[in-house]
C-alpha cells in the first residue's frame, strides 16, 4: 500500500511520531510512505519555521530510530496538495486539524477522473492541559513535545 502524508514538521513532537507511525502501520510491511515537507511560499504564513534542510534531517533522523527510512521517500512540497492529484496513493494520514486538506485533494482528484484517496483520520494529540499539541506551543514554550506543561 502507498501511503502519504505531508506537514511542516517544525519541531518533531508526539502528534507528528503517532501521524508517522499510524502512516507505516498502514502501508504495511511491504508498503511505502511517501512524505511531503512543506516548503517554499506554504511556510510563509508560518511563524518560526526552521530552514527546510534542519526539518529534513529531523525527520530523517526519527525514520532511521524507527526503522523506517528504506520505506519512506520525503519530497518537498509548495501547496497542500503535493503529488497527491497527479500521482497514484492508497491512503492519506492527516488529523483532525487538516482532514479538510483530504476532502480537498479527493474532490480535485475526482475531477480528474481518478480514484478517490482513502482518508485515515487520527485525532489531535493532547497535551497534559488538555489542548493540543503544536510546534507552536512548544516554541511559545507553553509546554514540550510530548506535551508536558513547561
Amino acid at each position: 500500500m502507498k501511503v502519504c502524508i505531508g506537514g511542516t514538521f517544525n519541531i518533531l513532537h508526539k502528534g507528528h511520531e503517532i501521524l508517522i507511525e499510524k502512516a507505516f502501520q498502514t502501508a504495511g510491511n511491504n508498503g511505502r510512505v511517501f512524505i511531503g515537507l512543506t516548503k517554499g511560499k506554504i511556510i510563509k504564513k508560518k511563524k518560526n519555521v526552521k530552514p527546510y534542510e534542519q526539518r529534513l534531517k529531523s525527520l530523517k533522523k526519527y525514520l532511521l530510530s524507527k526503522g523506517y527510512n528504506k520505506l519512506a521517500e520525503i519530497r518537498p512540497i509548495y501547496d497542500e496538495y503535493g503529488p497527491t492529484i497527479n500521482e497514484e496513493f492508497d491512503a492519506i494520514v492527516v488529523s483532525s486539524e487538516t482532514v479538510d486538506n483530504a476532502e480537498k485533494i479527493n474532490k480535485k482528484r475526482k475531477e480528474k477522473g481518478k480514484k478517490p484517496i482513502i482518508v485515515i483520520e487520527i485525532p489531535m494529540v493532547i497535551a497534559d492541559d488538555q489542548k493540543p499539541i503544536s510546534s507552536t506551543r512548544i516554541n511559545k514554550n507553553e509546554i514540550d513535545r510530548t506535551g508536558r506543561i513547561l
